[in-house]
């Protein structure tokens, strides 16, 4: 990125929420129903005087700054205000998925050291908060009535926020990411969402993920558009529908979404008249439902490639056309390679010429990168290759500057656009008595791919797909989970007695 990062206080609440000057402007819609009633209009001015309560709330609690603040919160308009209060107030939240059980809460709460857990009751809570103090639907309400606060005058470089991932190891690891991340988003807005101050974007992921975060929060709010959230149940074929009701203009999902809505839905080009295009990130975009989606709406498709380190980076978009197939071209300022996979090679550091096959990598000086991983110092500087992030994801570039996605230099998997490691997976399957040894892995599932789990069973033990499967949910998150179980003899090892999971994957 060329643009230096500003040395004066620099905070992402107020840089996403006071880049309009119209407080009477609409920055969130809230609807519900399949028809998409809108129920709450937040305009401008009422989500920073309200963020701003927030601030004021959080504030009084004395916690240092950078203290962490655990969200266990809702797809509601409290989500961006807890949000944004708390990084106003100078603290770093942290959102979670509602689906995440008590024992995934528990890991998170010890690994990131937050002071405060905050609830809604849609999701588990800690077994036990420890230090933490606990703030229920009552200390929300004192938290949204408190006296406003000023922003807190944090840096570029501070802490702004934690999201977890799967880790290498199997276990959940904190994305540290700085107050700066915002300005690291500005080459997608007109990249790839081909955003503008007039827009109405409707995401449909829930906020707690960095994917609607991002392009669902933050992207639009600090444009001056408007960010719309749906409540509750949205089947495939209500989507026609809801597009309509709420007149959005622009439309974010994963592409599974995408293949439901043609599947289920009422869709024409006649239909949702006001979306100009749709947005797709999480899992890769197939080109024969590219084909299909633009065929039946008449409009354009445009993916992007990311990840929670440094969000999207590769994308299609407006002033990018789509290759089907590709997800795009490094938007315009990032500094993105295409790295030799061989660490101890020749000139590992150099980036490969177009054609040539090895690991993607993203400069270090993108603001949108990453601090770290929270308390991982050693396997922060394991994904740095001198001056290059390594994002694990095997790729390269042709002729035209298209990148060409060639699958995971690690045997992560993806689940529903939340990356999951194997090793997490086999942790929880691998405490079922029935259990002797188990591999997890993507396995082909028609056109499509699913967490698959290879097992093996002690001697005299019966093979039960739903007992395994309700020991699963018991411990794992809904999209973690196994959708297919194999029982089988024995799995393949490497010489080194490592399980072979490439090997299971056809």
């Amino acid at each position: 990125m060329s643009d230096a990062l500003p040395d004066s206080p620099f905070n992402l609440a107020r840089y996403c929420l006071h880049q309009g000057e119209d407080a009477a402007k609409p920055a969130l819609l809230v609807a519900e129903g399949p028809r998409g009633r809108i129920i709450e209009t937040w305009t401008y001015g009422e989500m920073r005087a309200a963020v701003a309560r927030m601030a004021g709330g959080f504030a009084a609690y004395g916690l240092p700054r950078g203290s962490r603040v655990l969200l266990r919160v809702g797809n509601t308009s409290h989500f961006p205000l807890l949000f944004f209060g708390a990084i106003a107030a100078g603290l770093a939240p942290i959102p979670t998925s509602t689906l995440l059980t008590q024992d995934e809460v528990d890991l998170i709460l010890a690994d990131s050291g937050a002071l405060l857990v905050v609830g809604d009751g849609s999701g588990a809570m800690p077994s036990d908060p420890g230090a933490a103090r606990v703030l229920g639907r009552g200390e929300i309400a004192e938290l949204e009535q408190a006296d406003p606060a000023e922003v807190s005058d944090t840096r570029a470089d501070d802490l702004a926020f934690l999201v977890y991932t799967s880790g290498t190891s199997g276990r959940p690891k904190g994305v540290a990411h700085a107050q700066r991340v915002v300005l690291g988003r500005r080459p997608m807005r007109e990249g790839w969402l081909g955003l503008s101050a007039s827009d109405f974007l409707f995401h449909a992921g829930a906020f707690n993920w960095t994917y609607t975060l991002g392009a669902g929060l933050m992207d639009p709010w600090s444009a001056g558009a408007t960010s719309i959230v749906h409540l509750g149940e949205r089947p495939p074929e209500a989507w026609p529908d809801l597009l309509e009701a709420t007149g959005a203009t622009l439309f974010a999902a994963v592409p599974g979404l995408y293949r439901r809505i043609l599947k289920y839905g009422s869709v024409t080009p006649s239909r949702f008249p006001a979306l100009r295009h749709g947005l797709t990130a999480g899992e890769a975009l197939k080109p024969t439902l590219y084909g299909e989606w633009t065929r039946a709406t008449g409009r354009p498709l445009y993916e992007a490639l990311g990840m929670s380190e440094i969000s999207t980076y590769i994308s299609s978009g407006p002033g990018v056309t789509t290759r089907a197939g590709s997800p795009g071209k490094p938007q315009a300022g990032r500094k993105v390679c295409v790295l030799p996979s061989d660490a101890a090679a020749d000139l590992a550091d150099q980036p490969l010429p177009p054609g040539e096959t090895g690991i993607l990598a993203v400069h270090r000086s993108d603001p949108g990168l990453m601090l770290g991983y929270w308390g991982l110092p050693q396997e922060t500087a394991a994904v740095m290759r001198g001056e290059w992030f390594l994002t694990g994801d095997l790729a390269r570039f042709d002729a035209d500057g298209y990148l060409w996605y060639e699958g995971r230099g690690d045997d992560q998997m993806n689940a529903f656009g939340y990356r999951v490691a194997p090793e997490e997976v086999e942790r929880a399957l691998a405490d079922h008595p029935s259990v002797a040894e188990v591999a997890v892995t993507e396995a082909k599932s028609g056109e499509v791919s699913v967490i698959t789990a290879f097992v093996v069973l002690h001697e005299g033990a019966v093979g039960d797909a739903d007992a395994l499967a309700r020991h699963a949910a018991r411990h794992l998150a809904e999209y973690k989970r196994p959708r297919a179980y194999v029982f089988v003899r024995e799995l393949p090892h490497t010489p080194s007695g490592k399980v072979l999971r490439r090997a299971l994957r056809t």
